[in-house]
């Protein structure tokens, strides 16, 4: 019915009329035919049929004109919306089939495909991954052409470009660069076989210090053993550190009290270099430099307190024995240096009013990052110490001269040196010590 009646106003608005012919009834009589005329022609004898409208009122031409547009226009619009619509389903329907016909997380064919999950709203369609199989292979495809390509080339420069066909300049500079790249290698070798007895020579004479040492260190265990060097008192034995490692070291037994002042004295010998290390450090829970005095690398040796840096004026690495005392206070953080029973330097301002923290270990020989461990065995103390005693107070310079010239025996009446005080441990050794005056007269 609707097709009818837009037929009937397409056909009034192409410019068709009525022609009536007898044989059709009208509702007023009359019987009409309609019958197609040229645009230029007089519709005569042609009346439209009557149309019906509200009130019993026939509409205009005008009026009828204007209905018929409207409708075309609407028709029109409805033919191009269902065209777009029909492309989409055809484009939505292609989409659809790749989706279901993509392999799957198993590599067979099936619905789901390597479909990626995107953010709710973005179209999925046609924004699939592609199989990471397919990409790796077809890149090695692509790598295998452009060798092959290269080869190609390659061979053909080769074929085309003869040694002999080159320039004579050209030949001369090739010459030339092959001289100097073989010169080059020549000297390479060279220095690398020089390297290689120089490494060997070094590794012999390293092992024949260490075999000397082992061999010593056996000599004094069979004396030991045979029980011919029995100390004369208990005081009377060195700690021997032979070799610069982390794990040859003394340890003092007792431990300190808290300190307001000290006094240490020590007698030492040793010819380290670059620096004799540490003869000795006083490590607490939370402070590993609470005392040390140390002599590492091309530094002058220095006294810490606290973790707090004072440089003393010694000089005791000629292999030579020497009486080293240093003494600290509290107050103002007074310091002074003697060696050899001369005092070569005073200081102040080194961890004043810091109290000497009790309960802590003391090590011979090394320098500690942990208490009592974490030695660096480049810090470490080579060479011979005895007599190593700590008091509570500061000495007179007096007392510390009597006791550097051998004219009083005055042990430390917080850390003596006795040998039921002091372990070795890791191949240091315990040796009879020479007498006072035996060590006076090395200096």
């Amino acid at each position: 019915m609707l097709a009818l009646l837009a037929g009937l106003l397409f056909s009034l608005v192409s410019g068709a009329s009525w022609r009536g012919v007898r044989g059709q009834e009208s509702p007023s009589g009359s019987r009409f035919v309609c019958t197609s005329l040229p645009l230029d022609a007089a519709p005569s004898g042609c009346p439209l049929p009557p149309v019906p409208m509200q009130g019993g009122a026939l509409p205009s031409e005008e009026e009828l004109k204007a209905t018929v547009l409207q409708l075309r226009e609407t028709i029109l619009q409805q033919k191009e919306t269902i065209g777009n619509q029909r492309e989409t389903i055809r484009e939505l329907t292609s989409k659809l089939s790749r989706c279901e016909t993509s392999p799957g997380p198993d590599g067979k064919p099936g619905p789901g495909g390597w479909r990626k999950e995107l953010p709710k709203g973005k179209d999925t369609m046609g924004d699939l991954p592609r199989d990471p199989t397919q990409v790796i292979d077809q890149l090695s495809r692509t790598m295998q052409t452009l060798k092959d390509r290269l080869e190609n080339l390659e061979h053909q420069l080769r074929a085309n470009v003869s040694y002999a066909a080159l320039p004579n300049e050209l030949r001369e500079m090739l010459q030339r660069r092959l001289g100097d790249l073989e010169r080059q290698l020549l000297s390479k070798v060279a220095e690398l076989e020089d390297e290689k007895s120089l490494l060997h020579n070094e590794t012999s004479a390293h092992r024949q210090k260490t075999e000397t040492a082992l061999s010593a260190l056996l000599e004094r265990v069979s004396e030991l053993e045979k029980g011919s060097s029995a100390f004369k008192s208990p005081d009377e034995f060195k700690v021997g550190l032979p070799l610069r490692t982390n794990y040859l070291f003394g340890k003092i037994k007792k431990t300190l009290p808290e300190l307001y002042a000290f006094t240490v004295c020590l007698w030492l010998r040793s010819s380290a270099s670059p620096g004799i290390g540490t003869p000795f450090s006083y490590a607490v829970p939370g402070q590993a430099n609470e005392i040390v005095l140390i002599e590492w690398g091309n530094n002058p040796i220095e006294l810490l307190i606290n973790d707090k840096v004072a440089q003393l004026p010694l000089f005791i690495s000629d292999g030579k024995w020497h009486h080293i005392c240093v003494t600290w206070t509290t107050r103002d953080g007074m310091w002074e240096a003697f060696q050899d029973g001369e005092k070569l330097g005073t200081g102040e301002n080194l961890a004043p009013w810091h109290p000497i923290k009790p309960g802590g270990i003391l090590i011979l020989g090394q320098e500690q990052d942990t208490v009592g461990g974490r030695f660096d065995a480049t810090q470490a103390f080579v060479g011979e110490m005895s007599q190593f005693n700590i008091w509570d107070r500061v000495l007179k310079a007096e007392d510390i001269m009597n006791i550097a010239n051998c004219s009083t025996n005055m042990p430390g009446n917080i850390i003596p040196w006795v040998d039921n005080n002091v372990d070795v441990f890791g191949g240091a050794t315990k040796w009879p010590v020479e007498t006072c005056e035996e060590r006076l007269l090395d200096l």
